[in-house]
């Protein structure tokens, strides 16, 4: 198979060798260079990419990946989607060679979006960056998705089970952009639901908490807007915002209409479980954390948040169980929450402390 991968870029020399190692085991390295005023496109050059250089105005993500795509050779038989600062694990090449049949024309992945900074893993999904040469697009000025325009229908989609991609980008460049993009793509679909639930989103991370309850409320209403795990995601936004107003009635209300939307999930009760730890509900901690640990198989999408999976469920149940004097069930707990963070300085005190409270733990949790 010829494999190409291909990308935009702007201003990222600190990455180049590090990606350009990761992306060595395809057939072709295409890179549409955005405006660069560094040296990312010299250094791109002489580690063996194909590099072109344009400026998309007005800028939009959809219209460069699209453009970047363009520069991929024709004969390619499958497209390879990445930014500089993500990083495939060794292997990658024979492991998408072997998954991939006759009829696919897309692949997914695993994708680790994020990290603690200890370095274990935070977000983790599944992504699906990988297409066939032809038939497919680029749609949404950003948080852009790809879209089949080819004859018929789609072939199939295939799990690269062992393909793993990591993100590790820089913490100083500026989201600014994407609000208004954001809104942009509302502005130019408007009954797209997944663009509706990214802009009320958005909004929360800004702090404009009542735009954001406005705007999740409208993405609950539209009759497209049907996937539990996203829904559920948009409650617990609406939740965190009538929270930050100081309106905690409201806040407990939605976290248990996300509940209720995905019980699948781990993060609607953690969000609950959270809340109540601020009120000190000790009961109320205990009980919602309990669920969210019988939820033991990590989903593959988006919709999953490091610290539910993370050493967040135990640390909360330890806090509990020592402000209800069991002393034993806290130091039970406060270990599990240890083993899921072993650097944690904070956590391995609370083990010690416990521990002097009860050198003979006993007791069922």
């Amino acid at each position: 198979m010829y494999i190409a991968v291909y990308t935009i870029c702007k201003n990222e020399a600190q990455f180049v060798d590090r990606w350009m190692d990761s992306m060595g085991e395809a057939d072709e390295v295409v890179v549409l260079d955005t405006g660069s005023t560094d040296d990312t496109v010299q250094r791109l050059r002489a580690r063996g990419a194909t590099v072109v250089c344009e400026q998309i105005v007005p800028w939009r993500f959809d219209t460069a990946r699209n453009r970047s795509l363009e520069l991929v050779d024709p004969r390619a038989d499958i497209c390879v989607c990445t930014d500089l600062d993500e990083v495939f694990h060794p292997g990658w090449r024979t492991l998408l060679e072997q998954a991939w049949g006759p009829n696919t024309t897309q692949a997914t992945y695993r994708y680790t979006w994020s990290f603690t900074p200890d370095g274990r893993e935070g977000v983790v999904f599944w992504y699906e960056k990988i297409h066939a040469r032809h038939g497919y697009r680029w749609v949404h000025p950003v948080h852009e998705v790809l879209e089949w325009i080819g004859q018929g229908m789609p072939g199939d989609k295939v799990a690269v089970e062992g393909m793993q991609l990591d993100h590790h980008p820089d913490p100083s460049k500026s989201r600014g952009q994407y609000l208004p993009l954001l809104e942009l793509s509302v502005k130019e679909a408007p009954e797209d639901d997944r663009n509706v639930h990214y802009l009320g989103r958005e909004y929360l991370y800004k702090g404009r908490w009542d735009d954001c309850i406005r705007t999740l409320k409208r993405h609950l209403s539209m009759p497209s807007a049907t996937w539990a795990d996203e829904r559920a995601a948009s409650m617990r936004y609406i939740a965190k915002s009538y929270a930050m107003k100081g309106e905690r009635r409201l806040a407990r209300d939605w976290y248990l209409r996300a509940i209720a939307q995905a019980p699948h999930l781990r993060e609607p009760y953690m969000d609950l479980a959270s809340l109540l730890y601020e009120e000190e509900d000790w009961e109320g901690v205990l009980y919602f954390t309990r669920c969210a640990l019988q939820i033991k198989d990590r989903p593959r999408t988006y919709i999953c948040e490091a610290e539910a999976w993370g050493s967040l469920p135990h640390d909360l149940r330890a806090i509990a169980y020592y402000h209800t004097s069991r002393s034993g069930l806290a130091l039970q707990e406060a270990r599990e929450a240890l083993k899921l963070e072993p650097d944690s300085q904070r956590l391995q005190e609370n083990v010690r402390l416990l521990g002097e409270l009860a050198p003979n733990p006993s007791g069922r949790s």
